[in-house]
């Protein structure tokens, strides 16, 4: 069995490649419905409709996966959606059959997800979850700088439908080591304990109880607070199509953005997660500040304030991608984790929804609003950190009866 530095590792390398694929369509989703017809209304909606569906149906896969045990299986078939639907773009389907394409990229996304973060929080036990969590981002958005930039040269060289068919590549590499690495650590419980027993399955559920009872206040309050400051942060589509609708920067170029902000992206979690295993959740203070300082300048009017907002934007997605993740594991029981990351995805999926379809409304309506909408719902997504952290202990992000 492999170490489990080694299989935070390989299951890095396994996101790395799927990252290639899907931030590499996602880099180019925004000026692609713009070519297709779509508005930045439209373009708004989907993304955040996308976004939403990654998130909001892990209300479902995550205690579907706590019930069933079949983390491996929930992974596989989730990466096998992605990885299906994105070379799919390059067909003839028109702007409703692209619009279900990105769709259904996020609802593979809402498969794997649950499941995929507990195997990931049982190997990061022994190491630190948020170094865990951090080292897997930073693999993670390695493809997703790589991905971009492969896309910016099929898409200048052949247009759009060599821009996502050349995806189907690390696609197929994406099954190949996940299977492998399934096949060699069957069972990552075994490094929660130091002794190598595995902890004991969820029990089951009494008739009539809710599936989300038992995860607690301070959990509701975490996933309030992400609800707020995801409701106030753009998705890169929309930032995209402000860059070519603008005329700031063509849609070949668009690309080379977003993979800059994966790259700081990838900084931004190395920084935090190991910043979290000693500070806790008062790092998260970081996340309000960049969520709100990046979307605020990505809507300008000049290259300048756009490129520097999208970078802050990445560093944003950073922290939330890895450092909130491990956070999570902290605050509920160890049994309860693949529910309790379904209910948090689902919480701030529906508010990203909300978001983007807001804030896709105010830059193609109302655009002298975005900025001030944008920074005084981050206060308000301050003021909510405050109030978990009075509820759980700032230092190791538990819960206070776990102390």
């Amino acid at each position: 069995m492999l170490s489990p530095w080694r299989f935070v590792v390989v299951f890095g390398v396994v996101s790395l490649l799927a990252d290639a694929v899907y931030e590499g369509a996602r880099s180019i989703t925004g000026p692609f419905l713009g070519s297709l017809g779509a508005g930045a209304v439209l373009v708004g909606v989907v993304t955040g409709a996308g976004e939403a569906a990654g998130l909001v149906l892990r209300l479902v896969s995550g205690p579907a996966a706590e019930r069933s045990g079949r983390y491996w299986a929930w992974t596989i078939a989730g990466y096998g959606l992605t990885v299906a639907a994105v070379p799919a773009l390059a067909l003839p389907v028109g702007l409703a059959g692209a619009c279900a394409l990105v769709v259904a990229e996020r609802v593979g996304k809402a498969t794997r997800s649950p499941a995929k973060d507990t195997l990931l929080s049982h190997a990061g036990s022994p190491m630190g979850r948020g170094t865990a969590f951090a080292v897997h981002e930073a693999l993670d958005q390695t493809g997703a700088f790589a991905g971009p930039l492969l896309v910016a040269a099929a898409v200048a060289w052949h247009g759009y439908g060599l821009g996502f068919g050349i995806l189907a590549v690390p696609g197929l590499a994406v099954m190949v080591v996940l299977v492998w690495l399934a096949r060699r650590v069957p069972d990552p419980r075994v490094y929660e304990d130091g002794a190598g027993r595995v902890p004991a399955p969820a029990p089951a559920r009494a008739r009539g109880v809710a599936p989300l009872a038992g995860l607690g206040r301070v959990f509701w309050r975490y996933a309030v607070f992400s609800a707020v400051t995801m409701a106030g942060f753009a998705t890169f589509g929309l930032i995209g199509f402000h860059l070519v609708e603008a005329h700031l920067m063509s849609p070949q170029a668009v690309p080379l953005v977003y993979a800059g902000a994966m790259a700081t992206d990838a900084v931004a979690a190395l920084a935090t997660g190991r910043l979290f295993d000693r500070w806790g959740l008062r790092v998260l203070v970081a996340l309000p500040v960049l969520a709100g300082a990046g979307t605020a300048l990505a809507f300008a009017g000049s290259l300048l304030p756009v490129l520097t907002g999208a970078a802050l934007w990445g560093a944003a997605m950073g922290v939330q991608e890895s450092t909130m993740r491990a956070a999570v594991a902290d605050l509920v029981p160890a049994a309860r984790r693949p529910t309790a990351y379904g209910a948090f995805a689902a919480v701030y999926g529906i508010a990203w929804l909300a978001g983007g379809a807001g804030l896709g409304a105010l830059a193609g309506h109302a655009h002298a609003a975005l900025v001030p909408v944008v920074l005084s719902v981050q206060a308000v997504a301050l003021a909510a950190l405050w109030w978990v952290v009075a509820a759980a202990d700032p230092m190791t992000g538990r819960r206070a009866d776990q102390r």
